[in-house]
């Protein structure tokens, strides 16, 4: 009887390591991203929750959740919008709403005047913005310093870098087959 509960016992803490092992896991990769990030840890957490508030805007607001398409990303409180939007109102109130977020120092408009791209597009994108990022580890440049964006084939760069690591980022990406434009957000140190 007691090898029984012994064996029980084991296979129960094993599950339960397996839990752990996954919240130490998950742990470990933010940290391995906030430690390869040129930002301060603040400023990390601030730009992840100025992100976080965006969605919550599109979310909460039934018109912005039904019909548009939009990303949000922030670095140093620098904000990208990319997507489509339906009309000029609609892309106005958005912009109001996230420049009036604590912490946002400047919004970047680049969304497009136009019905939401098709699932096929994005996934497109994702596989254009995974082949920039190849190439981005390929070359001489520290591409864990870069974000890339795709969207409807344009290629958008944040991130802080140098000049030249910037310029570089841009050829590199101007190079990928199936890359329409390249737009440089980048903030220089």
């Amino acid at each position: 009887m007691k090898p029984t509960f012994a064996i029980a016992s084991l296979m129960a803490t094993v599950l339960l390591l397996q839990g752990c092992a996954a919240v130490v896991v998950a742990g470990a990769a933010g940290t391995a991203s906030v430690a390869n990030d040129r930002r301060t840890v603040g400023a990390y957490i601030d730009d992840e929750s100025i992100e976080l508030k965006i969605s919550g805007i599109i979310s909460t607001d039934e018109e912005l959740r039904n019909q548009t398409h939009v990303s949000a990303v922030s670095i140093n409180g620098d904000v990208l919008l990319v997507g489509q939007v339906p009309g000029e109102a609609m892309r106005s109130r958005l912009i109001d709403e996230v420049q009036k977020i604590p912490g946002v120092r400047k919004v970047n408009n680049q969304l497009r005047l136009m019905t939401p791209t098709r699932l096929s597009t994005r996934t497109h994108d994702t596989w254009l913005t995974s082949v920039v990022k190849g190439k981005l580890i390929a070359s001489d440049v520290d591409a864990s310093a870069i974000k890339v964006i795709t969207e409807n084939s344009e290629v958008f760069l944040m991130g802080l870098v140098s000049h030249q690591e910037g310029d570089t980022a841009a050829g590199v990406a101007s190079n990928v087959s199936g890359v329409t434009r390249v737009v440089k957000v980048f903030q220089y140190r």
